[in-house]
């Protein structure tokens, strides 16, 4: 009997689900008979589709979160307490009972969540009992608030309390059951409390958590050559400018921002071509058209145009900010104002020297040209990054399962990128 693995990938956008199928191709290189079934909300859900990957039946519906977070932003600002808040009334007790009945009809001998607030929350806090080992994926620990406001304040101290709270270490002893993952470095937790007389945040996360490194969805060294990629992707020699806002609405404006500012660098740059990515969401009929652009919706393998690049626009996010570094290509990026994470990605990138950052709502088309002229012709002295944690994440799971080692030639990202270039 092939070993069952239900995946959900629950965070909103684009950014983790391709590095959630990165675990799950080196999960299935690894134990050759595990079986992965997903479940994910808008837009994961299509973006697994389209690579071929099998869902769970249509009558199990993940509530997406992407139209909250929307909701509760304002324009390229972004409060997070405020978004969790919302899903934590709207969308995650949900969850929960949508977890419970897919548990009772279905067999799965292991289930990931990434980003599955509620199912670890409720797991916390005994309100939902575990007969399946159960691993939950982060990328940042601990919540800060992102303004003076002291609702706001309360909010994430109390977070942070429930976060490290007594019932979280009564089941340490079942760690064969409830496992926690960071994906990342203990450099990027921040090395403070998670608040009045609570744990430090590095230290307690290297006590309770595995610490992954990166995961990526493509082995760097295959994308060194700039411009066979470019020819692969049919862009001709000329300087190549990929701007993309992820998989939500949030980063509208910021295409326009990046369109206005593609004019004036035309002054300074001879014939430049540039790749605007709007994602699943917004409508790329919506954007203006001008002369050395191309306009797109979703981009599968979105890292590959990142790789023809010679200068990237970005929002701060986790994913397209550890791409960009790892494949050693020039970016700009704006961190969401007011989100926490954002700001720790931001202190993330300073230590990798990698990006430039500017903040969208001080910056106008002419800072932003004059900008990427200048980052352009930077030169890249970026810090080396571990980029194994897909097959880190693969070990743990044979590790959990009992399943006897075997020697793999070759890892599950070259086999799975051979796939995707043919």
């Amino acid at each position: 009997m092939s070993i069952r693995i239900l995946f959900i990938s629950g965070s909103v956008g684009l950014g983790h689900v391709t590095r959630d199928l990165a675990i799950a191709w080196a999960i299935r290189s690894q134990i050759p008979d595990a079986e992965i079934v997903w479940l994910a909300g808008e837009p994961a859900n299509r973006y697994l589709e389209q690579k071929g990957e099998r869902l769970l039946p249509d009558r199990y519906q993940w509530n997406e979160e992407t139209s909250v977070i929307e909701n509760v932003s304002d324009g390229t600002r972004l409060n997070v307490i405020k978004y969790m808040l919302n899903v934590q009334k709207k969308v995650w007790p949900k969850h929960v009972s949508l977890f419970q009945e897919i548990m009772q009809n279905e067999r799965f001998d292991l289930v990931i969540g990434d980003e599955t607030y509620a199912l670890s929350i409720a797991i916390k806090d005994g309100r939902l009992s575990l007969n399946t080992p159960f691993i939950m994926i982060y990328d940042f620990i601990g919540v800060d608030a992102t303004s003076f406001n002291p609702l706001e304040k309360l909010a994430a101290y109390i977070t942070n309390r429930r976060w490290t709270g007594t019932n979280h270490r009564s089941i340490q002893p079942r760690r064969s059951f409830f496992q926690l993952w960071f994906v990342g470095q203990a450099e990027d937790i921040p090395d403070k409390p998670f608040g009045f007389r609570l744990p430090n945040r590095r230290e307690w996360t290297q006590k309770h958590y595995q610490l992954l490194g990166y995961v990526l969805p493509f082995d760097p060294d295959d994308y060194r050559d700039k411009e066979k990629i470019k020819a692969e992707l049919g862009y001709d020699e000329r300087p190549l400018i990929v701007c993309s806002v992820g998989g939500t609405n949030v980063g509208r404006k910021m295409l326009h921002l990046c369109v206005e500012a593609f004019e004036i660098l035309k002054e300074k740059v001879p014939h430049p071509q540039m790749v605007l990515v709007c994602g699943p969401r917004l409508d790329p009929a919506t954007v203006p058209e001008t002369d050395g652009l191309q306009v797109k919706g979703l981009v599968p393998d979105l890292y590959r145009h990142f790789a023809a690049c010679d200068l990237a626009l970005i929002q701060g996010g986790n994913t397209s900010t550890i791409e960009l570094t790892a494949l050693r290509r020039l970016f700009i990026y704006f961190p969401i104002e007011g989100h926490f994470e954002q700001t720790l990605i931001d202190e993330r990138q300073k230590r990798l020297r990698a990006g430039v950052p500017m903040t969208f709502s001080t910056t106008t088309p002419e800072t932003l040209a004059e900008k990427m002229f200048e980052t352009m012709n930077q030169p890249i002295n970026y810090a080396d990054i571990p980029t194994d944690g897909a097959q880190k994440a693969a070990q743990l799971v044979k590790e959990l399962l009992g399943v006897e080692t075997k020697n793999q030639s070759t890892s599950t990202v070259a086999k799975q990128e051979t796939v995707n270039k043919h």
